[in-house]
């Protein structure tokens, strides 16, 4: 019980931060032109890292997944709200596991935001007659905004969320929960958050051990960020950015 209580109260808090970190009015960097830019460019960055997965069919719905539904440009906002909709039945019917994962993804929304916006910021400084971001200028803004910490935890989730996923969505009957819970959740209103497990199983159960795929991601994300702040002049010298 002890243990719900916890979950319930990180999730709680979470979903708290999640909705005043992403309102203009509260946080008004969310209105910052380099914000959007900084989301594309980072998701095209990562599509190249990825290239490797996308090119082989047993890895790709794992690579996938992760651009569309955990480390991307995309506006997770609907997905967390229909968990702060369902908070309730989910410890009810969900293992703590699943429970757990779904917290450390919010998280890892949580933080890749407000990093973002710091670099929003950073760039406002630093390039405020530019438009378009190039790896030279995201670089410079990386650095001069420094929190390796905090960049290292970002990685540390990204590696939890998608290790944890794929153990706990190969709990028994949790296949079973996913199909029966697909009426239920359409009706009433909670599609994000159904699509984000289903994919996420859907994905899993084709990768099979998400081990070595995880321990690649990374591997390579935090060799970019030792070379982002050691100051490499060609910190993407190992991705092709298109």
């Amino acid at each position: 019980m002890s243990r719900n209580r916890d979950l319930s109260a990180r999730l709680g808090c979470l979903l708290a931060r999640h909705q005043s970190l992403h309102d203009p009015n509260l946080e008004p960097r969310n209105r910052l032109r380099w914000l959007p830019e900084v989301r594309r460019w980072q998701a095209l960055r990562l599509e190249a890292s990825f290239d490797r997965f996308l090119r082989d069919p047993r890895r790709r719905p794992a690579a996938q997944f992760f651009l569309s539904d955990v480390y991307n440009d995309r506006d997770f906002s609907r997905r967390d709200a229909d968990v702060a909709k369902v908070l309730p039945m989910m410890q009810r019917l969900l293992p703590a596991a699943l429970l757990t994962t779904i917290a450390d993804a919010i998280e890892l929304g949580l933080l890749t935001h407000a990093l973002d916006l710091r670099m929003a910021g950073m760039l406002q400084a630093l390039a405020p007659e530019l438009r378009d971001l190039d790896g030279e200028l995201y670089a410079q803004a990386y650095r001069a905004c420094g929190l390796p910490r905090l960049r290292d935890h970002q990685i540390e989730l990204l590696a939890k969320v998608g290790v944890d996923l794929g153990r706990a969505l190969r709990l028994p009957g949790v296949s079973m929960l996913l199909r029966l819970s697909r009426g239920p959740a359409r009706a009433a209103g909670l599609e994000e958050l159904q699509g984000f497990l289903e994919r996420g199983f859907a994905a899993f159960g084709a990768l099979g051990d998400a081990g070595t795929f995880i321990a690649e991601i990374e591997a390579d994300e935090r060799e970019l960020a030792r070379r982002l702040f050691d100051g490499d002049p060609r910190p993407f010298a190992m991705v092709a950015i298109k």
